[in-house]
């Protein structure tokens, strides 16, 4: 019954807000579920390293490396842009709860709330950030990388 709690149940509410706000974003027939599986899971993967790592920043630079690499996959697959599928799976990863929390504790005047709710909140935003980067980064140098080498054969054989 705590697997259900602990992992089913929150991978399931996060499955279904990606597909309703790929819905939102106008995305058709299968896309709405490969969307709404991207964000379910990159949450299985935020909540999994939890053990493991026991940082919050830490498990969304995780969890948004697993869903790059899940949205470059399948948009060459499906052969779509890879924006739409990264927008809809970050849904359940984006600190919209510390962001509230951040500009309350500012209208309160709670200084060092607010700068360590701050601090926590861009070090998520910072860590999704640079998750995407550096998976979209590797798969253009490894395209790059093969795009060179089937250059270099084709001279090669001309000659």
């Amino acid at each position: 019954m705590e697997l259900v709690k602990t992992y089913l149940l929150p991978v399931l509410f996060a499955f279904v807000a990606s597909g309703g706000f790929a819905v939102i974003y106008n995305i058709h027939g299968s896309g709405i579920l490969i969307c709404a599986f991207g964000g379910a899971l990159g949450w299985l993967a935020y909540l999994a390293s939890a053990p493991i790592l026991q940082s919050e920043i830490s498990q969304s630079f995780v969890a948004a490396i697993v869903i790059s690499a899940y949205s470059e996959w399948m948009a060459r697959v499906r052969k779509c842009p890879v924006t739409g599928y990264l927008l809809v799976a970050f849904f359940p990863l984006v600190p919209g709860g510390g962001i509230y929390y951040t500009m309350e504790h500012a209208i309160n005047g709670e200084i060092s709330l607010f700068l360590s709710s701050f601090l926590q909140t861009l070090g998520i935003a910072g860590a999704l950030a640079v998750g995407v980067l550096l998976v979209s980064s590797a798969v253009r140098m490894w395209g790059n990388y093969h795009h060179r080498r089937a250059l270099t054969r084709k001279r090669e054989e001309r000659q």
